[in-house]
């Protein structure tokens, strides 16, 4: 009985303090990372110009440049700067040894010649085979790194049953990655006037063990020639990055309204 008055009090001093704000300190998003995928020996999808992994980095450098100018108070932290090849679970490492609370992972995608418009995706349950075969194509970098098996416990980047059971992960931080994912499509179709596929879920590596809210943005199809040129011009980046900025800076501020 006395327990259960303990665990009483506790918990009402809980909810109190919950209202007069004793029990916690506001929130405020501080930390930022930004992932450009792929990189070195691992290039991503290919254009008929052009390669994944550097326009990822472009764009991602690009990013966490309007983050450091304008809003100095965010820590911009890259999992890469340069051409190089970082392994999918060093690159949630680097997240979370920072205490980020978000993580944004830049890519580009492909498909059919016919295929185009971006899509960002949140680590989820997979809803149609092409959310799945975008998670098999990001996930399948794993094979170029050594004891893959063991660092994923057993994941086969080849099967869908492994994409399901890796999916159920990240159900924490959903609502506010579907947040952010939606501020970034938003600002992709009604600002830079680019088609937009919409958000999505996946079972993704690169997402599953980050332990904050994150997502993995596709900015268009290197497969399609006219997007490719798109995200080969310098003005095309940079509407990009600014659409990626303007969705963070709108996320910063919705989140720390709620305090």
């Amino acid at each position: 009985m006395k327990n259960i008055v303990t665990v009483s009090v506790l918990a009402i001093f809980f909810v109190l303090g919950s209202f007069t704000g004793t029990s916690r300190k506001a929130f405020r998003l501080r930390t930022v990372v930004i992932d450009a995928g792929h990189g070195g020996k691992d290039p991503g999808c290919n254009g008929r110009h052009s390669k994944e992994a550097h326009i990822a980095l472009k764009v991602a450098l690009q990013l966490g440049q309007y983050i450091e100018k304008e809003m100095p108070d965010v820590k911009v932290i890259y999992t890469r700067k340069t051409d190089t090849f970082v392994e999918l679970i060093d690159r949630a490492g680097i997240a979370n040894k920072n205490r980020a609370d978000l993580f944004i992972s830049i890519h580009c995608n492909s498909g059919p010649s016919t295929a185009y418009g971006t899509e960002t995706y949140c680590m989820g349950l997979h809803t149609s085979e092409g959310n799945l075969k975008v998670a098999k194509r990001e996930n399948a970098v794993i094979l170029e790194e050594e004891n893959y098996q063991e660092k994923y416990n057993g994941f086969d980047p080849n099967s869908a049953q492994s994409h399901i059971m890796f999916a159920l992960y990240q159900s924490a931080y959903i609502e506010n990655s579907l947040r952010f994912a939606q501020k970034v499509e938003y600002q992709f179709k009604h600002k830079v006037g680019r088609t937009s596929r919409g958000v999505k879920q996946a079972g993704l590596l690169v997402l599953w063990k980050s332990a904050m809210p994150s997502a993995l943005i596709e900015l268009g199809f290197l497969t399609n020639n006219a997007e490719e040129k798109y995200l080969n011009d310098k003005l095309g980046q940079t509407y990009m990055a600014s659409g990626i900025y303007r969705a963070f800076k709108d996320y910063k501020v919705e989140l720390e309204a709620m305090n």
